[in-house]
């Protein structure tokens, strides 16, 4: 009677390894990112806003990304999206920037995506949103923060970020990769010192359904449960083999 046990007890540890792969698969896809295939520093391009819905009931109705100053641009324009508005707010600089052989003296400090009355971004679904502009400044990384509002009145604020050597927060700001030669940098979440992406940003495109295949603890922890599952089933077949053997 020992096998039966011993099944039910690894059906239990399996089952709890699977609820917690679900979540840390939900938690990887939720995170708002941004990157650019073009973008490098002191250069132009394009760079995209992945934004997924977190809510299992309200829609994503605005998107609010901030421009810090350091990461002011001379020109920056948005790409249409139907089924939503876009706002722009300037501010002054605190210092006149030169370029193009113009003095710039306020810059794009906000850009924002406003949904139509009862569109958006529906549970279990995702939007990009796209800026383009220049020069980027001459530095490795940009943070963007990013405000996330659902048609609920709720808000998710992407702002925090993320400390080396500390757990990564709960609602990291995006922060996109200048790469030095004009190549395609991967999203990242926001690092206080500029180094190397912390080991949520290691997953790469927070797209759904790819993420735990992306990250190495998440794919230990998937070959785990399925070895598990394996023995599982050889112990219940095992016992099973036992019991005909012995009735017969």
């Amino acid at each position: 009677m020992s096998l039966p046990r011993t099944l039910a007890r690894s059906l239990t540890v399996l089952t709890a390894g699977i609820a917690v792969l679900a979540t840390s698969v939900g938690v990887a896809a939720a995170h708002v990112s941004v990157s650019s295939q073009d973008a490098s520093p002191g250069g132009f391009g394009k760079v995209t806003f992945r934004v997924p819905n977190e809510s299992d009931t309200a829609s994503t109705v605005a998107i609010r990304i901030q421009i810090p100053q350091e990461a002011a641009m001379a020109s920056l324009s948005t790409e249409p999206l139907p089924g939503w508005t876009v706002t722009r707010t300037t501010a002054d600089l605190s210092q006149p920037v030169e370029s193009g052989g113009r003095e710039i003296t306020s810059y794009v400090s906000v850009v924002e995506f406003q949904a139509a009355d009862g569109g958006g971004i529906g549970p279990g679904e995702f939007q990009e949103f796209a800026l383009s502009g220049g020069p980027f400044p001459d530095v490795g990384q940009v943070v963007f923060p990013v405000v996330q509002s659902y048609s609920d009145g709720t808000e998710a604020a992407w702002i925090e970020p993320t400390v080396d050597g500390q757990p990564e927060p709960e609602l990291p700001a995006p922060t996109l990769d200048l790469a030095a030669d004009g190549t395609a940098s991967a999203p990242a979440t926001a690092t206080a010192t500029g180094a190397a992406p912390t080991a949520a940003a290691a997953v790469g495109e927070h797209s759904h359904g790819e993420v735990i295949a992306r990250d190495p603890s998440g794919l230990a922890l998937l070959f785990s449960i399925l070895a598990l599952l394996m023995g599982a089933t050889g112990a219940f077949l095992g016992w099973r083999a036992h019991r005909r053997t012995v009735s017969s």
